[in-house]
């Protein structure tokens, strides 16, 4: 397993589509490009220490555009919030 020096070497973007979009808003979730070898304990993590919000679940896959993890937020944080924060919009 991968040692992380930063929660930046483990979370490197959001995910944005129209699909992430309605995820958001509906389900409480936002989805990120995040390290090949970054386990969900340490997605989870580095999400929380990065937005200061708690992580109620983290689903990944692989695909063409590297690993990305689906992050659900506790009902205390709200998606929509921290994607205004970080620039989804």
């Amino acid at each position: 397993m991968a040692e992380y020096e930063s929660p930046h070497k483990i979370v490197f973007h959001p995910y944005v589509t129209e699909k992430t979009m309605m995820e958001m808003e509906e389900e409480n979730k936002l989805e990120f490009i995040v390290d090949l070898e970054a386990t969900k304990p340490q997605i989870s993590d580095a999400v929380e220490e990065l937005f200061e919000a708690d992580v109620e679940k983290v689903n990944t896959r692989i695909d063409k555009n590297g690993k990305r993890a689906i992050v659900k937020f506790t009902d205390e944080y709200s998606a929509e919030e921290i994607g205004m924060r970080i620039g989804v919009f």
